[in-house]
């Protein structure tokens, strides 16, 4: 399997190459990378994939920026069953 069609965002289908392009293109932060690829921005919010962003972006520059903003990530509010989404009881 080619390393750059690895996906790192289930969620979005955001793979390890369209990272690293968008890293190559516009030399962003980590911030700027999840804005620009939607990667950590699906249902998860993040949860599963925001260390993987992370980890991308430090062995793509080689640094750990110390003053970025950490990614974050938006977990729900609390769960809630598929039978109330639906409508059905």
């Amino acid at each position: 399997m080619n390393e750059s069609n690895m996906i790192i965002c289930r969620c979005e289908e955001v793979t390890l190459g369209e990272l690293l392009q968008t890293l190559d293109r516009h030399q962003c932060s980590a911030r700027e990378l999840k804005l620009r690829t939607r990667a950590g921005m699906g249902c998860c919010g993040g949860r599963t994939c925001r260390s993987l962003i992370q980890a991308v972006m430090q062995n793509a520059t080689g640094t750990i920026p110390a003053d970025a903003v950490p990614l974050g990530y938006q977990p729900p509010v609390r769960p809630i069953s598929f039978h109330l989404l639906g409508g059905k009881n």
